[in-house]
């Protein structure tokens, strides 16, 4: 994103600094997952808690564990790619527990989507053991079924990005014609793979700890 970083808002940073407060007893790592609607800002929200926090946080996104373009088309889902079958989620999980468990001194690599490419990109995101704020974005941390349902008792916190259902429509509407689709491939794909996943990941909304009202 070019120019000056988001800014979060008060009641976030408190929230923030409530969850990284040292507590008597656990671990001074904390790990912090940000859940919502294809288009809600999640990034940006990651991104405006990495600006705050600098090298006292790192953000590593759930979209890094996209199955390949080759084995989507292999399982025949390339047609839905973003849904809950289309991304290695025993993988995440097992990211997570390590992310959970690292010591000072390990370093660990996750990979990273790219959105210019469109494919997940092994070991390209590093996490040193003494980053006490992990960040971890995406769809489906509060989706209750397969091992999706393990992820929300690997985080302390996580965050529903609540935000304007026409400005959250717009935003992912431009990054699908950003991104090479038409305008009506972008309305297409919308209604039959984003606003399906949309409706899975509100479901969920009731058991994040915390509303994020995002402008």
């Amino acid at each position: 994103m070019s120019g000056a970083p988001p800014r979060l808002p008060a009641d976030a940073q408190a929230r923030l600094q409530q969850l990284m407060a040292p507590s008597p007893g656990r671990s001074p790592r904390r790990l912090l997952g940000l859940v919502g609607a294809p288009g809600a800002g999640k990034s940006t929200v990651a991104e405006a808690i990495a600006a705050a926090l600098g090298e006292q946080a790192r953000v590593v996104p759930m979209d890094g564990y996209h199955l390949a373009q080759a084995e989507l088309e292999r399982l025949g889902r390339a047609g839905r790619k973003g849904a809950p079958d289309t991304f290695d989620s025993d993988g995440y999980v097992a990211l997570l527990r390590r992310l959970r468990t690292q010591t000072g001194d390990e370093r660990v690599y996750a990979p990273e989507f790219r959105r210019e490419i469109e494919e997940p990109v092994a070991g390209a995101i590093g996490v040193h053991g003494d980053t006490p704020l992990i960040v971890t974005e995406g769809n489906y941390l509060l989706l209750e079924q397969g091992p999706w349902q393990q992820v929300a008792g690997l985080l302390d916190e996580v965050w529903y990005v609540d935000v304007d259902e026409t400005a959250r429509r717009e935003r992912l509407k431009a990054r699908h014609m950003r991104y090479g689709r038409s305008e009506q491939q972008a309305l297409d794909w919308m209604a039959q793979t984003d606003d399906p996943n949309a409706r899975l990941i509100a479901a969920g909304r009731a058991r994040a700890h915390w509303i994020l009202s995002w402008d």
